[in-house]
């Protein structure tokens, strides 16, 4: 994923105007159609590309992709759009239909099932989950990955998995349970001051009523965990999809003799974590500790 500078020291190159798109991606026909809408307004308008490029304060180059639909556009360049178009809204308006395909495919599949599933379990043994981050440690995450990301991929992925969070808004409430790694609350991800406040922030989450949140302590001599990273959501027609590092090839998995052996998995591994009030306090003492 190439982030193109040139052109844009206009604005300093801090505001990027979209992300490469997949061409493998569903998604890609919608971006296109609205390049597509772009390109007819700038025409209508009478306005050359240099020209457009110049008044918007990004570069040609970034102009063309957004409008054969190689790139998607970020809201604030669709608003720059509709003020020099003078579109009246709506160009913003399309801001909603590129929401969706701001974040990777991978990301959208999965944000699609935790907003539908009325009970999720989810088991980290590597890094504090997801879903649990604070948007500094996700970004620390992202920028420390070999190879590295180019900065736009990190914001990309940052975007993506803050937009998972709305899982903790739903009505009504989903249950939520987590059980993390000892290791991945001591660990210093970004610097001992980041790490408390991520710490303050699973004390925040543990407390809330539909999550139940469990640590599994180091000195744990029976651990049914070992295998990895474990997830199993349910839906409301009592269906359920489920995936494991260490199990059918880490493939999500729906077929319910492949469902009963990760929720046995995962039943052992809160039966061995410390209690949630345990786990509660647990954090706290870290904390205190950091």
């Amino acid at each position: 994923m190439d982030v193109e500078r040139g052109g844009d020291e206009r604005n300093g190159g801090a505001d990027e105007p979209g992300w490469d798109v997949d061409p493998e991606d569903e998604i890609s026909a919608v971006v296109e159609v609205v390049g597509h809408q772009l390109k007819l307004r700038r025409e209508a308008a009478g306005l050359r590309v240099a020209e457009f490029a110049e008044a918007l304060g990004y570069g040609e180059d970034q102009v063309r992709k957004v409008e054969r639909g190689a790139r998607i556009p970020r809201p604030e360049y669709l608003d720059k759009v509709d003020e020099v178009l003078g579109a009246g809204g709506l160009v913003s308006a399309m801001k909603k239909d590129m929401e969706k395909a701001r974040y990777p495919k991978k990301a959208r599949d999965l944000a699609k099932l935790e907003a539908q599933a009325v009970e999720i379990g989810l088991y980290s043994h590597h890094n504090i989950h997801g879903l649990l981050q604070t948007e500094e440690h996700m970004r620390a995450l992202f920028e420390m990955r070999h190879p590295s990301y180019t900065q736009d991929q990190v914001e990309r992925d940052v975007a993506a998995r803050m937009a998972r969070r709305a899982v903790f808004e739903r009505s009504p409430a989903p249950t939520l349970n987590f059980v993390q790694e000892e290791a991945t609350l001591r660990r210093t991800i970004g610097g001992r001051m980041m790490l408390r406040r991520q710490l303050e922030h699973l004390v925040v989450v543990a407390q809330l009523r539909n999550v139940t949140f469990q640590v599994m302590p180091l000195d744990c001599e029976d651990h049914a965990g070992m295998g990895g990273l474990i997830e199993v959501l349910k839906f409301h027609d009592g269906t359920a999809v489920g995936r494991s590092d260490g199990a059918f090839g880490g493939r999500p998995v729906s077929d319910p003799k492949q469902l009963r052996i990760l929720e046995l998995r995962y039943g052992m591994i809160r039966a061995q974590a410390l209690r949630p009030r345990q786990s509660l306090a647990f954090i706290e003492q870290v904390l205190g500790e950091t």
